[in-house]
């Protein structure tokens, strides 16, 4: 008799867990896809913003005031040392 009445109670908390657990797995899944919504989002706006301001740094470079006060910066060409031939170590 006393098995009885713990089968059954242990059934019912079986299926009343399960069930919580299911909800709660419901709830996550939904979590995250919004999640992933929101992330993709940003990802957009950032590369948006991106080319925003990519667009921006050529205007400004490419304007004349701007050159005024900052003009270009000018890439130094290495210079080649010559070697002379009986410098050279053997």
């Amino acid at each position: 008799m006393k098995a009885d009445i713990f089968f059954f109670i242990s059934s019912v908390a079986t299926v009343v867990l399960v069930v919580l657990f299911s909800i709660l797995m419901f709830y996550l899944i939904k979590a995250g896809k919004n999640l992933h919504m929101l992330l993709e989002s940003l990802k957009n706006s950032f590369n948006e913003s991106e080319e925003f301001i990519e667009d921006l740094k050529e205007r400004l470079e490419n304007n004349i005031i701007f050159r005024l006060f900052f003009p270009p910066a000018r890439k130094h060409k290495k210079h080649k040392t010559s070697t002379k031939e009986g410098d050279s170590k053997k």
